[in-house]
């Protein structure tokens, strides 16, 4: 079952979210048990959608979409995006299909590259012979160690094409630039997020998928020293997983947001030190700070321009950084005990 503090949060999603657009359509969400995936199959499914939620599980987890599985208007379809090839139709399809945990996309690089490059294609493909409205997860990733910050969607980013983090971020660009390829050539009706950090309830904490925040937070409950990289000055622009949510549906049903590419975030900067210090307050943990080598390429800073979002969706973030961390700790909180 879905616990209360998830379903509460759903119900936020819902209020800001356009119903009577989903409603009846046929909707395929790639990546659909991952963070941000089950979180959208949840609200379309209770909007009375049918949706399709495809993943083959390497990065999504099965329990994050278990409750949904025995709904009439919800399929669960175990492959990889890569293969994927089906005669249904759609009506909007979800791209979200990825490995986004840096750790876990660089011991998976040609995955990663393939999942962004072929299972990109894949969908386009899909969503050009339906007609069918296509919102494609990029991330801030493709501003690789912005020079520009707040980054602004008109940068074009400072990658490097051949370092360690590019499986992730040039996947990601060549995604782009195919979908904007496929606008101009057939008139597809893409939408492009780039969604900077997101986190929240169902955000991954384990081995190589555990992020900076979900890995602090388990850290310090479980009493391991806090895993610091650099010398934690690296800011990151922490976007909690409703609004992030919010957003991405608004996006696919917005006809304004048609062929457009927008920042998806918090407009607020958060020093990596900064973080690790309130994830031991709000836990009241013992836990030591311990400082690690930083990562090559690692950006130094992120931080969004989100003047476009707001211009187009009427969007802006609801949840302050202190109240999502709060409500994302004691999620895990009945997790670890």
């Amino acid at each position: 079952m879905i616990d209360n503090l998830i379903m509460e949060d759903l119900e936020k999603i819902k209020s800001s979210v356009p119903r009577d657009f989903f409603c009846g359509k046929k909707v395929l969400v790639t990546g659909g048990a991952g963070f941000i995936g089950s979180w959208i199959c949840d609200v379309l499914v209770d909007f009375g959608a049918n949706v399709v939620a495809l993943d083959d599980f390497s990065t999504g987890r099965r329990s994050n979409v278990d409750h949904l599985v025995l709904k009439n208007n919800f399929r669960l379809v175990d492959s990889d995006i890569c293969n994927f090839d089906v005669e249904e139709r759609f009506d909007v399809v979800f791209h979200l299909a990825a490995h986004a945990s840096p750790d876990e996309y660089m011991a998976n690089s040609i995955q990663t590259l393939l999942t962004s490059s072929v299972g990109t294609h894949r969908v386009a493909e899909l969503a050009r012979r339906n007609d069918a409205v296509l919102l494609f997860a990029s991330t801030s990733e493709v501003y690789g160690d912005a020079e520009v910050v707040p980054t602004p969607e008109s940068y074009w980013g400072k990658v490097n094409p051949i370092g360690p983090r590019s499986c992730y971020d040039e996947g990601k660009r060549f995604g782009e630039a195919l979908l904007v390829a496929y606008s101009k050539q057939y008139g597809l009706s893409v939408r492009i997020p780039r969604i900077f950090n997101t986190y929240g309830p169902r955000l991954r904490e384990d081995g190589l998928y555990g992020r900076a925040l979900s890995r602090f937070v388990h850290q310090a409950l479980t009493r391991q020293p806090i895993t610091v990289f650099g010398d934690g000055s690296q800011t990151r622009s922490f976007c909690y997983v409703t609004d992030t949510v919010s957003a991405l549906m608004l996006l696919a049903a917005s006809e304004k947001a048609e062929g457009e590419v927008v920042n998806v975030g918090n407009i607020k900067e958060v020093t990596i030190l900064e973080l690790a210090r309130k994830v031991l307050e709000f836990t009241a943990s013992k836990s030591e700070v311990e400082f690690l080598p930083l990562p090559a390429d690692d950006p130094r800073r992120r931080c969004p321009v989100t003047a476009k979002l707001e211009r187009l969706i009427n969007w802006s973030p609801n949840v302050e950084f202190d109240e999502g961390l709060k409500r994302t700790i004691l999620w895990f909180s009945g997790k670890t005990h």
